[in-house]
């Protein structure tokens, strides 16, 4: 396949990897490109603010197309690390918890649901968004994930919320977008057991669309968009059917996330204390991470 690349190198270098295809059907979306040192594969908010910058330069060059062309465009988001993203920077919520920093909480919060509404509707009815998840989702990457129309997964991955485990619950488009895929009753146990399931099991629940051998979730995801070239014009349809029959709006993703941040604001400190584990446990992630790069 024949690709434009837009990055960036040098110790500025972009967390974010976009390849786009020299027609401009196919934008492709690679979060925690370029990392540094001791890098956590997780929602930071320059890695928000970059995929967001990437969201909005597509939106442009959709919005500059024929609207009288039948063809759906795609948006792929994929990981260059080896998991497709471990969710919210739990550091930065537990200085902000700790501050009594709840205007700059729901500024983080604000920036995570732009970037998860623009997954689900970039413009209009016009694209068709897919996640290739190559690794674990979890919190809001999970999240992330279930924003996009379609959800492709490598065997062997794993995706779940951990929220619970310090006494919060994802509040960046779970509930809206896990619904949409499974009963109501069944979501809030998801949202609220600590699972992580298996891409299989996922599967047969109706969560995600396919799994694929390890090492195949690109070319499926490749494959998909070649069929869709065939069928492009009832994609478009059924984005706007989708749309005006349940709806997922803007305003009903910033209530949710708002009741996060006021939840949030209410840790205890058993559950700050319980949050600082798991930071330190992805810390020694990050280190052994980065000792694996540095001996190839």
């Amino acid at each position: 396949m024949s690709v434009l690349e837009n990055v960036s190198f040098g110790h500025d270098a972009s967390l974010i990897r976009h390849v786009s295809d020299p027609v401009g059907s196919v934008d492709w979306c690679y979060m925690h490109s370029n990392p540094g040192d001791l890098y956590h594969p997780c929602f930071s908010e320059r890695l928000l603010r970059e995929l967001k910058r990437c969201q909005e330069n597509i939106r442009r060059s959709v919005a500059s197309e024929d609207p009288a062309d039948a063809s759906i465009h795609h948006l792929v988001l994929a990981s260059d690390a080896d998991v497709f993203n471990l969710g919210g920077d739990l550091a930065l919520f537990s200085r902000m918890i700790r501050a009594g920093d709840r205007c700059r909480m729901l500024e983080y919060a604000k920036l995570c649901i732009e970037v998860a509404f623009n997954l689900h509707r970039l413009y209009e009815d016009r694209v068709h968004s897919i996640a290739v998840v190559q690794g674990d989702a979890l919190g809001g990457g999970f999240e992330a994930a279930l924003c996009c129309h379609t959800i492709i997964a490598e065997e062997d991955t794993g995706m779940g919320f951990p929220e619970v485990l310090f006494d919060l619950f994802p509040g960046m488009g779970a509930y809206t977008f896990l619904t949409r895929r499974v009963s109501p009753v069944t979501a809030e146990r998801m949202m609220l057991n600590a699972r992580v399931y298996p891409a299989e099991e996922l599967l047969e629940m109706g969560v995600i669309d396919q799994v694929v051998p390890k090492g195949e979730g690109l070319r499926a995801a490749n494959e998909l968009v070649r069929k869709h070239k065939r069928i492009g014009n009832a994609l478009r349809s059924m984005n706007a059917v989708r749309q005006a029959c349940r709806p997922a709006s803007l305003e009903e993703l910033l209530s949710v996330t708002s009741e996060w941040v006021d939840a949030a604001m209410r840790l205890s400190d058993r559950g700050l204390r319980t949050m600082d584990r798991l930071i330190r446990a992805q810390q020694r992630r990050a280190d052994q991470d980065s000792a694996v790069a540095m001996a190839r």
